[in-house]
């Protein structure tokens, strides 16, 4: 919105449990921005807002993504990430859409690294149902853009981490609950690692795909941030200067990738992109504005932006 002031943008939200309105307050009243309820699971729901925008692009960042989640209850993985997705690539072929961009994830690779790193050609290996719906859908995409040569380009990012990241995340989880003088769970050791990604650089590069890429390129976005978990927190504590203990090691979740490391060359050396923010500079940004946020995050964790929902689903009636 801030960048592109002649293009339309259209926001289709199913308005899950993570969905937040406010998160957009600052856009809502911009006259090239629509906000729309809907499913991409819902077929005729997609038809009527493809008839009535015609929009050219799709960014799809449509998905159930939380781990604990998806090893729970699959379900809502499976209709989401897998028959929405089929759904979404049936209606942009109909109405010859200009280019789909799909966000992916590292974590259909499985578990990869530390001592190294896989390239986009890598064996798709997920090990949880959350990442296992994610393969399936890269697996649809690949179909698609084989058999109809449908102008398609997968995004597969690390962990992405930033400003109004919903609370069952990770860092802002970590950032809450020192916050609240809470207990900050951390899985078996500690030792599992991760890479991390500020949200703004993530988006970068799917603007960089969404502009510049080939049709049917895929690409790994990362930054070679890789840290444990355990150190992480430790590193957010030192941040908000906290006792450390406030961690408390908990039962490793079942499944429990150790690593995922992917190497981002390909987008680096195709489109120009770099990461512009530093790690550490950006966990300090990222700390401070949920500090500075505090309502926002009490809303959020207590439950109290769900009446919001509500009122924002009967504000914006099912299409």
């Amino acid at each position: 919105m801030n960048k592109y002031n002649d293009y339309k943008l259209i926001n289709y939200d199913k308005l899950t449990y993570a969905g937040n309105i406010q998160n957009l307050a600052t856009v809502e009243d911009n006259e090239n921005y629509v906000f729309i309820k809907g499913d991409i699971c819902d077929s005729k729901q997609l038809k009527n807002v493809f008839e009535e925008f015609n929009p050219e692009f799709v960014v799809n960042f449509a998905a159930e993504t939380h781990v604990d989640r998806s090893i729970k209850a699959t379900d809502e993985f499976i209709k989401t990430n897998i028959e929405g997705t089929q759904t979404l690539l049936e209606k942009a072929r109909e109405h010859e859409i200009k280019k789909l961009v799909h966000i992916s994830t590292d974590e259909v690779y499985g578990a990869v690294g530390p001592s190294q790193q896989v390239d986009e050609t890598g064996q798709l290996a997920p090990n949880n149902p959350y990442a296992a719906s994610k393969a399936a859908a890269d697996m649809l995409l690949r179909a698609a853009m084989k058999t109809y040569r449908q102008p398609i380009n997968i995004v597969r990012s690390t962990n992405n981490y930033g400003p109004y990241q919903f609370p069952e995340k990770f860092i802002p989880l970590v950032i809450s609950n020192a916050m609240h003088h809470k207990k900050i769970p951390i899985y078996g050791s500690g030792k599992n690692m991760r890479d991390w990604l500020y949200v703004l650089d993530n988006c970068r590069a799917i603007e960089l795909v969404l502009n510049n890429a080939s049709p049917g390129e895929i690409y790994n976005v990362s930054t070679n941030n890789l840290i444990s978990n355990l150190d992480l927190a430790k590193q957010i504590l030192a941040i908000m200067e906290k006792p450390e203990k406030y961690i408390e090691f908990v039962e490793d979740r079942p499944g429990h990738d150790f690593c995922y490391a992917i190497d981002s060359t390909k987008i680096r050396k195709e489109l120009g992109w770099q990461p512009n923010i530093d790690f550490k500079i950006g966990l300090q940004q990222t700390v401070q504005w949920y500090l500075n946020h505090e309502e926002w995050l009490d809303d959020v964790s207590t439950g109290k932006y769900l009446d919001n929902l509500e009122k924002v689903k009967q504000q914006y009636p099912e299409v």
